[in-house]
C-alpha cells in the first residue's frame, strides 16, 4: 500500500480490478442456501469499518506538548489490550500487512497519507500495518517532526488498538508497527 514517496502504490491496482469486475455477476444456482444473515453480519462489519475509516486523527494542535526524541521508544495500548498482545507486536510476531513509510513529507503531507492509509486499512481488514516515519535526523534543531505528529495522531482513531517501536530490523525507532481493530 505504501512506497518510498508516501503514495498507495494499491489504490491503482484495486481500482483496475473495481473497473473489471463491475459488471460481473453472481452464477445462478438451484443449490443455494440462504446466506442473508451472514451477508447481514458482514454488511454491519463493513458498516462499522466505513464509520471508524472516516475519522480523522486529532488536530496537530492537540498533539503531546513535549516532543518525542529521535531514539524514545513509542507506545500506546488502549484498555483491553494484553500485555502479552503488545509483546507479540513488539516482537513483530504480527505479521505486518501493509506499510506507508512517510519520509520526506510535509506534516499536512503526511496527515493526509496517514488518514488515506490507516482508513483503507480499516476498510480492508488488516490486523497490522507499519508505519514509517523517521527519525527526524533531518530535521535540525525541531527534533523529529514526524515522529512526535505520528505519535500524537495514531491514538486519534478508534481502530488503532495499540502500536509500538518496530524492531531494529524494521526501522527501530523511526518505524511504528500499528495493531487495528478489524471488527469496526
Amino acid at each position: 500500500m505504501g512506497g518510498k514517496d508516501g503514495k498507495h502504490i494499491n489504490s491503482e491496482a484495486s481500482a483496475l480490478f473495481r473497473a473489471e469486475v463491475e459488471d460481473v455477476l453472481p452464477l445462478a444456482s438451484k443449490d443455494r442456501h440462504d446466506t442473508h444473515a451472514a451477508t447481514s453480519a458482514a454488511a454491519r462489519a463493513r458498516r462499522r469499518a466505513r464509520r471508524a475509516a472516516r475519522q480523522e486523527p486529532p488536530h496537530p494542535k492537540n498533539a503531546p506538548d513535549r516532543p518525542v526524541d529521535r531514539s524514545e521508544k513509542l507506545l500506546f495500548r488502549r484498555p483491553g489490550v494484553t500485555g502479552r498482545m503488545m509483546k507479540n507486536l513488539s516482537s513483530g510476531k504480527i505479521r505486518c500487512q501493509e506499510e506507508i513509510d512517510l519520509h520526506g513529507l510535509t506534516e499536512a503531507q503526511a496527515r493526509a497519507e496517514l488518514t488515506e492509509f490507516i482508513n483503507a486499512a480499516c476498510l480492508t481488514g488488516l490486523r497490522c500495518v507499519r508505519v514509517v516515519h523517521g527519525k527526524g535526523l533531518s530535521s535540525g534543531s525541531r527534533g523529529p517532526v514526524l515522529k512526535t505528529a505520528v505519535n500524537s495522531w495514531l491514538p486519534g482513531w478508534d481502530a488503532v488498538l495499540a502500536f509500538c517501536s518496530a524492531r531494529p530490523i524494521d526501522g527501530g525507532t523511526g518505524a511504528v508497527y500499528v495493531l487495528l481493530d478489524r471488527t469496526r
